[in-house]
């Protein structure tokens, strides 16, 4: 596959996420755990970059980067249906695409561990804020369940689509284009909450 083949599919990959409002996923009430990390820029980038990231560092980064920030959304989901305050969370969710991004642009091949961890964080932000925004009529496990398999699901995009992406010719340098182009977009997002 040619690199303008496979920059129109990508194109045409994010289409949706083009034609996206800017609005964070945080101010749909009627929306289910599985459409809430669908529905916000923020959430969408952070979770398909966490899965691109772990691609391109390789090896067993591809499962327990990903498997990080699943375990501990959860945490933060936990905390969010408790409302417990943690201050700053709406940065430090937007405060993610922009690492996530900038990891990719620079081809940041961490330590798995060191990777993990810092997913692992971004992960509790990104829980939180769906367990806070929780609607009041929803059922805790089914919403739970629901925005922790549409996470892993994004990941598992995201990793995919960078797994094919880095075996063509320019894979890499698109790649990293598109990491620099999502944290242009995280500091957007991070503009928008300060």
């Amino acid at each position: 596959m040619t690199i303008n083949k496979t920059l129109i599919n990508f194109i045409l990959m994010l289409a949706p996420l083009l034609m996206m409002n800017t609005a964070h996923a945080h101010s749909s009430a009627e929306a289910s755990g599985w459409m809430h990390p669908l529905s916000g820029m923020d959430h969408l980038l952070a979770m398909l970059s966490v899965g691109a990231w772990s691609s391109q560092i390789g090896g067993k980064a591809i499962w327990i980067v990903p498997s990080a920030f699943v375990c501990f959304m959860f945490t933060g989901g936990l905390i969010g249906f408790e409302h417990i305050e943690i201050p700053g969370t709406e940065v430090g969710v937007s405060l993610s695409v922009v690492l996530l991004g900038l990891a990719i642009s620079a081809k940041k091949i961490l330590p798995v561990y060191l990777a993990a961890a810092a997913t692992a964080l971004f992960g509790i932000f990104h829980g939180y804020a769906h367990g806070y925004e929780m609607p009041l009529m929803q059922n805790k496990a089914t919403y739970t369940l629901g925005f922790l398999a549409t996470t892993a699901m994004l990941h598992v995009v995201g990793a995919v689509s960078a797994h094919y992406l880095l075996k063509t010719a320019s894979g890499d340098k698109l790649l990293r284009s598109i990491g620099a182009m999502s944290t242009l977009c995280g500091l957007y997002l991070v503009y928008t909450v300060i």
